[in-house]
Parts: structure tokens; C-alpha cells; sequence
């Protein structure tokens, strides 16, 4: 049994499917945790959870780089807070309103707002291949957005689940973005320090919930969905994408990430029984399409030695 481990850990194709199912099943948990645990707390407790287990783990790696980790500190506060607190408050928010499928479509265009951003902030050039390929997924997010029915869009009358989710997922993209930015250390020990950033940051919010009286104790099935969280989305997945990258390099493990809408919906169905309507399979169609035009086709028409 450890010698089938120890080869699941040493294939960073299994682990990479693995981390982008967890990322595609917090979609599920989320629609899980409504009524059982009240998302501000979640977020909150989530980033409690992660900080222990990783700072225990990543403790000496932390310290040996503390002296460029307290340089900028700043920095990696405003990324806890931004890219982790401020996401999952949303992310978690958002499935009180909308459906599970609908988060995991909507986080499927991540590579594409994260490129609209690089444009938009460092003016890095797009092709018009990728162009082309950002308005699709566009395309694609409105049908889902609109539920295939074409005058919401004429009447401008949207779902609030879906404005909160796709605003999470601009946040998240503003995040990853600036993540260029970052200090050069390893990859756990600034994962450590953003997460406890991301409980610091977290805290006020669940305190809000509290004094606004709106705050729900978890439930034992809100417990079991504060575990999953920590686990599988947070700490799990986060290790299986460093080790995933670190074997096969960022461009090609970023391309499982388009997977996680994938597992989302197929979670969605079989854990919630949500139903897979026709406008949902269009609209992942444009975004996966639109995806692989932006990033894969776009990348080969730049770069046209690369494949040779």
C-alpha cells in the first residue's frame, strides 16, 4: 500500500488531477456548508486550520527565509487578505445564491481574467489569437451567467450568487497576478505566512457576524466541511500543485487547472444532484475552448520555436 502511495506521489499528473479535483469539490463544499456554518466563519476557521497544519510543517523553511519574509511583509499580508480571505468570503457567500456548477464554470475563466489583467496592468501584448480566445470564455461565462435565457441580458437582471463569484474570481486573478511579485523564497514557507495572513485577515469578518447576530456555529456537518476544506482544497491541493510544477513546470501544470470546472459539475451532479442544463454544457464548452485558444494557441503563435 505505501509502495502505491509513494508512486501516486512521484506522478505529478496523478497529483496534479488530484489537486484540481479538490479545488473542483470546493464548489461542492460550499454549497454543503449553506445553513450548516455561516461563511464568514468558515473562511475564518478554514485559514485557522491551514496556518496550523502548514506552519507546523513548514516551520524550518520559515524560519531560514524569515529575514526576506519580514521584508515584506506588507506585501504578504495584503496577498492573505486579498487573494485568500477576500476570494473564500466571496466564493463562500456566493453559494447561498447560485449553484455549485455555476461556481466551478465561473472559476474555469480564471486563466483568461488573469491574462486580461497582465494586459491591463504591465501592458503585456495580446495576440489576436488570444484575443479571440478571451471572448469566448467571456461568451461563455454571460451564457451561464444569464441561464441560456437571452433577455436577462437585455434586461440586465443577473443572479447575485453569480455577480459575487465572478467578482471572487477578479480578486483571485488581481492576486495571482501580483504573485510575480513575490519574494524569492520556497514556495510552502510563503504559503505558510499568506495563510496566516488570510486568518488575521479572516477574523474581523467572523466578528461581524457575531455582532450582526447572522453567524451560524457549525453544525456537525458544517465540522465535517471546515475539515474538508483545510484538507483537501487548501493544504492538500496546494502541496500536490507545488510538487506538480516543480516536476513538470508551471505552463504544463497550469493547464490542469482547466479541469476544476470539470470535476465541479461532475461533483455537482452526482454529491448534490444539481442538474446539468444544456447552457451549462455550452457555456463550458466557449470557456474550456476559449481557454485553450488563449493560453496554449496564443503562447505557440508567439512563440514558434518552442515546439520545434
Amino acid at each position: 500500500m505505501f509502495l502505491r502511495l509513494k508512486l501516486i506521489f512521484n506522478n505529478p499528473y496523478i497529483l496534479l488531477l488530484i489537486c484540481t479535483a479538490c479545488w473542483g469539490g470546493n464548489a461542492v463544499a460550499a454549497r454543503f456548508a449553506v445553513g450548516e456554518v455561516s461563511p464568514l466563519l468558515l473562511t475564518f476557521l478554514r485559514w485557522v486550520g491551514v496556518s496550523i497544519i502548514i506552519c507546523i510543517i513548514a516551520y524550518p523553511t520559515i524560519v531560514r527565509n524569515a529575514s526576506l519574509l519580514k521584508a515584506r511583509w506588507v506585501y504578504l499580508f495584503c496577498m492573505g487578505a486579498l487573494g485568500f480571505t477576500g476570494f473564500n468570503v466571496l466564493f463562500y457567500l456566493s453559494a447561498y445564491y447560485t449553484t455549485a456548477i455555476n461556481i466551478g464554470i465561473f472559476q474555469g475563466a480564471l486563466p483568461v481574467f488573469v491574462l486580461l489583467g497582465t494586459f491591463l496592468l504591465y501592458r503585456e501584448p495580446i495576440s489576436l489569437v488570444q484575443l479571440g480566445g478571451i471572448i469566448l470564455t467571456i461568451i461563455g461565462v454571460i451564457i451561464v451567467a444569464i441561464r441560456g435565457d437571452i433577455n436577462q441580458l437585455r434586461t440586465f437582471t443577473f443572479n447575485i450568487g453569480d455577480l459575487l463569484i465572478l467578482l471572487a474570481c477578479l480578486i483571485y486573478s488581481i492576486y495571482t497576478i501580483f504573485l510575480r511579485q513575490k519574494p524569492d523564497v520556497p514556495g510552502m514557507a510563503m504559503f505558510g505566512v499568506i495563510s496566516v495572513a488570510a486568518m488575521l485577515a479572516s477574523f474581523p469578518f467572523a466578528v461581524f457576524e457575531l455582532v450582526a447576530g447572522s453567524i451560524i456555529w457549525p453544525s456537525d456537518k458544517g465540522a465535517l466541511v471546515i475539515l474538508f476544506v483545510i484538507i483537501f482544497p487548501s493544504f492538500m491541493s496546494q502541496l500536490f500543485f507545488i510538487k506538480g510544477v516543480q516536476s513538470i513546470g508551471a505552463s504544463r501544470a497550469g493547464v490542469f487547472i482547466n479541469m476544476v470546472p470539470i470535476f465541479a459539475s461532475v461533483f455537482s451532479v452526482i454529491l448534490i444532484g444539481e442538474t446539468f442544463e444544456s447552457y451549462h454544457m455550452i457555456g463550458l464548452i466557449f470557456v474550456l475552448t476559449g481557454i485553450a485558444i488563449a493560453e496554449r494557441m496564443g503562447k505557440n503563435i508567439r512563440n514558434p520555436k518552442q515546439n520545434e
